[in-house]
């Protein structure tokens, strides 16, 4: 089985990457369809296309491939990286990465790991189920032995899953072929089953998602995305992860390429409990929530901030906004001044209030300093520095994050000795912005961040609230483009109302939806979703509704694919489309 997955990895890499190439060498000119449906956004959007992209898979959306195809107790690891953040998100970057040889290796230990649990027969004595009972839909005649009819059967379903449409004819008698010989050469049916799903989890075709453009029949020399196209773009932006079997249908049918059927597919994924790892995924993305990956806290200084913690900070906010913006249907302004939450016993600890089991909803008393999700330990540790606060990184985050306005990397050479001296005469962090901002070299970026930031320094690093630092009353007033207040509360009503905040989201959804970085060209259509999102009364959902049915959604342009380079093996495997 492992020379045969070998086989596979070799004739596979990549191939899906020469296929989208070829499929994308012919969307040269826009499409068009039509969606000015029942549900279609009340404000006209203007015509515009977006562009076919080829793009990696994040390390989410593997996960819930995986769990989704298979169950939740199929477990991958982690055999996707962190991407480079682009114009503010991740999953922006997927389409402009590649995978190298020691990201393939990562991928086949993943494949193999889930090829065997998904044909496992379990353990009785330790009360194991057996995952092949559950996901191969028949029995063999002789499990010694190969069983075309039953391979046949399990790697047609399983495939057109994974693949995200059906696989052809070649491909899936490739796959029988294979199933076989590995069967027969190992006396073991589950061997060869094995042995071709490994091989499927490391084809591009399935790591990568791919939009294939055809030509518009009621549009000749437009192009639009083909159906299966539209189902992985839907699934993905509003799921997180691939179509289930009624999307799929809705795809074979060409249902979902019409105006109604499109309605159809959008309306049912908004309603299914998905949508909530749809949102949970796009916030996690933009807030840089990867960050915690690497997050530590000096325990020294922080005790109480533990490991535990810091990843319930993140669960809490990424809660906190699924329930405001999916359950409750609120305005996404609110997440700046909501009172509501989540607590866990970690965080209760650091929030100083009563402790309970498990995760249950908390509102911060009217009289809480703590107010929205800027008072959240998520985002004050993550924008602090192991041992003690940053006006600066807060600043900057609060720029970046939700106003969309890039902030410069400092100089080069700036000499921080006076701020690292222990003995230096700064205590405090408006001290320390006092003296940045005396620096000529400095005080450029600092303007535009740190008198935002000094409004969350009653919040030390770890995110606990705090009258003084270093025993010097702290000073938290600050101003945001022409607005002063005078704590956080003041910033976030300040931000709540800032006209950047749900302009700066949309462009971040929009992206996101149409999978990679927008242009110059796209702010028309950005002003024109703003205009919407503000109709809505601000809500996610609707927002998400108004881009899935826009044209820009299915209708592209060319885009140059990506280049083969030594890292990635080229081959010319048969491909599922």
């Amino acid at each position: 089985m492992r020379s045969f997955a070998r086989l596979t990895l070799r004739c596979s890499l990549l191939s899906g990457v020469m296929a989208a190439t070829l499929a994308l060498a012919g969307c040269s000119q826009p499409g068009s369809e039509s969606t000015k449906a029942a549900a279609a956004p009340a404000v006209a959007l203007p015509d515009a296309t977006s562009t076919a992209r080829v793009r990696l898979m994040t390390a989410s959306q593997y996960a819930n491939v995986i769990a989704d195809v298979f169950g939740a107790d199929i477990k991958p690891g982690k055999p996707l990286g962190p991407l480079t953040r682009t114009d503010g998100l991740v999953s922006s970057a997927a389409a402009k990465v590649g995978v190298t040889s020691g990201d393939m290796m990562k991928l086949q230990r993943a494949a193999a790991a889930v090829a065997s649990q998904v044909v496992d027969n379990g353990n009785l004595e330790q009360e194991i189920p057996s995952h092949r009972d559950s996901l191969v839909p028949c029995k063999p005649k002789d499990i010694a032995a190969s069983d075309d009819v039953c391979a046949t059967k399990f790697i047609a379903q399983t495939g057109r899953l994974l693949y995200r449409r059906p696989l052809n004819n070649d491909l899936l008698t490739a796959y029988v072929t294979k199933a076989r010989t590995a069967a027969d050469s190992n006396k073991d049916f589950y061997a060869g089953l094995a042995g071709v799903l490994e091989g499927m989890l490391v084809d591009p075709n399935v790591l990568m998602i791919t939009d294939i453009a055809e030509n518009d029949p009621k549009h000749p020399g437009q192009k639009r995305l083909d159906a299966y196209s539209v189902a992985s773009r839907l699934s993905f932006f509003l799921w997180n992860t691939v179509p289930d079997d009624t999307i799929l249908k809705m795809a074979e049918s060409g249902e979902i390429l019409t105006p109604k059927g499109r309605t159809k597919a959008i309306e049912f994924m908004l309603a299914s409990p998905k949508l909530e790892n749809g949102v949970r995924a796009f916030f996690d993305d933009m807030f840089a929530f990867d960050d915690f990956d690497n997050l530590s806290k000096d325990g020294a200084v922080y005790p109480i901030v533990t490991g535990t913690a810091l990843k319930d900070a993140r669960e809490q906010t990424l809660r906190t906004v699924a329930d405001h913006l999916v359950v409750r249907k609120g305005d996404y302004r609110d997440l700046f001044t909501t009172k509501n939450t989540f607590m866990s016993p970690a965080l209760a600890a650091i929030y100083q209030v009563p402790t309970r089991p498990g995760w249950t909803p908390y509102t911060f008393p009217e009289n809480s300093p703590r107010m929205g999700i800027l008072t959240h330990i998520s985002f004050l540790s993550v924008h602090a520095h192991p041992a003690r606060s940053s006006a600066t990184l807060r600043g900057k985050a609060l720029r970046e994050l939700f106003l969309c306005q890039k902030v410069p990397p400092p100089p080069p050479n700036v000499d921080f000795s006076a701020l690292e001296d222990p003995t230096s005469p700064f205590r405090t962090a408006r001290d320390r912005v006092n003296f940045h901002l005396q620096n000529p070299v400095c005080a450029g970026c600092h303007k535009i961040t740190d008198p935002m930031g000094l409004a969350l320094e009653n919040f030390d690093g770890g995110g606990q609230f705090r009258l003084s630092e270093q025993g010097v009353p702290i000073d938290a007033s600050g101003t945001l483009d022409g607005t002063n207040f005078t704590n956080v509360t003041g910033l976030s009503k300040a931000l709540h109302d800032h006209a950047q905040v749900p302009r700066c989201l949309v462009r971040r959804v929009y992206a996101y939806g149409t999978g990679g970085q927008l242009t110059t060209e796209s702010n028309d259509q950005v002003d024109a979703l703003t205009k919407v999102f503000a109709a809505s009364g601000y809500r996610v959902p609707d927002l998400m509704r108004a881009i899935a049915h826009s044209d820009a959604f299915i209708r592209v342009t060319d885009t140059k694919p990506p280049k083969a380079t030594a890292a990635t093996n080229v081959s010319s495997a048969p491909t599922a489309h």
